[in-house]
């Protein structure tokens, strides 16, 4: 079985992995990180997205060898020292969770969009998550939090 090298979440890892495995299923059967959900199987509801090398991917059809050398980011990454990250603060205090099932892809696809756009307008930040699909239809609150969640950023120095 083929080993790959990656960097998940800060830490180098070495996971054997078979050449037909995807992304997801490494992240949370053999590393652990079920934080990143399977829901369609088909990257077309962004539930799986993971940042690899800082671009937002859909997990669920990544090939894990493709990981292969590169810097894999999930939602357990974002949090430090237990503190949550501003775009989860502002999930948390928007009550942007609603089931909760897509906010680990909505997080991380609006990760990489503010990593890309500080300062989104309304319309980009539609935009920046149309990839990913809330069944509770509670996308005024995302909406809302990513806004928060960029002012926020900027008032204590840019994007992370």
């Amino acid at each position: 079985m083929p080993k790959i090298e990656m960097t998940v979440n800060g830490k180098a890892v070495s996971v054997d992995v078979e050449p037909g495995d995807l992304l997801a299923n490494v992240l949370r059967d053999k590393l652990g990180l079920i934080g990143t959900k399977i829901a369609c199987g088909e990257g077309e509801c962004g539930c799986c997205t993971v940042l690899v090398d800082g671009v937002s991917v859909t997990s669920c059809i990544f090939p894990a060898f493709k990981a292969a050398g590169r810097e894999v980011l999930t939602i357990e990454g974002l949090s430090e020292d237990d503190q949550l990250d501003p775009i989860q603060e502002a999930f948390k205090e928007k009550a942007a969770a609603q089931c909760g099932y897509c906010t680990p892809g909505m997080i991380m696809s609006a990760k990489a969009l503010l990593n890309e756009n500080p300062h989104p307008t309304t319309e980009e930040i539609e935009q920046g998550i149309s990839g990913n699909l809330c069944r509770c239809t509670g996308y005024y609150q995302i909406v809302q939090a990513i806004t928060m969640a960029a002012r926020h950023m900027a008032e204590k120095g840019g994007a992370s």
